[in-house]
């Protein structure tokens, strides 16, 4: 255990002979805040900050408010074509609402000038079959005629042989001029 000791004063020996050749001779702290140095960190201080000023007024910040610049005239140009977009929006709206009631409009004109092709055509067609009804109707009634004519002839040829027959069953005679006489004095009511 004594030789460690020994070791370690050792040790100690030799970082204060290396201390001493520094010239630091046992000074502890920190060098910031040794008054020695203060006129030295001064002036560097100033020297540093009078570099930073240079450079950033020279060199940084004109850039910067370039940028700022081209940012704000971008913008104020976005704007203004965000608002002459928005009134040729507005535009276009009112074109196509007013294109919309145009077409609205050529629609009913279209519906009611086809309803008024269709009435007319409608009307010669109903017309026509009423021209042609009239016609059937005016046929139907001479046919209907005829054949009452035809069939008040039959009826009165057949009451004339009836009615001769019967006389002749009943025993007596009778001319034909008679049975003509009895039998169209009955037909005619």
């Amino acid at each position: 255990m004594a030789t460690q000791t020994h070791g370690a004063e050792a040790a100690l020996d030799a970082a204060h002979g290396a201390a001493a050749a520094h010239g630091t001779e046992g000074a502890t702290g920190m060098p910031q805040l040794d008054l020695s140095t203060f006129p030295n960190q001064i002036f560097w201080l100033l020297v540093t900050l009078v570099v930073i000023y240079f450079v950033l007024s020279k060199l940084a910040l004109p850039r910067i408010s370039a940028v700022l610049a081209d940012r704000s005239g971008t913008i104020m140009n976005d704007l203004a074509a965000a608002e002459e977009l928005k009134l040729k929006a507005r535009d276009a709206q009112a074109a196509y609402n007013q294109a919309l009631n145009d077409a609205r409009a050529e629609a009913g004109r279209i519906v009611a000038q086809t309803r008024a092709g269709i009435q007319a055509d409608l009307d010669a067609a109903i017309a026509k079959a009423d021209a042609e009804i009239a016609a059937k109707t005016a046929e139907s009634e001479a046919a209907i005629a005829e054949i009452r004519a035809g069939a008040l002839e039959n009826v009165t040829a057949v009451a004339k042989d009836t009615a001769a027959e019967l006389v002749a069953a009943f025993g007596g005679t009778a001319d034909a001029a008679t049975i003509d006489a009895a039998v169209s004095q009955r037909v005619k009511g």
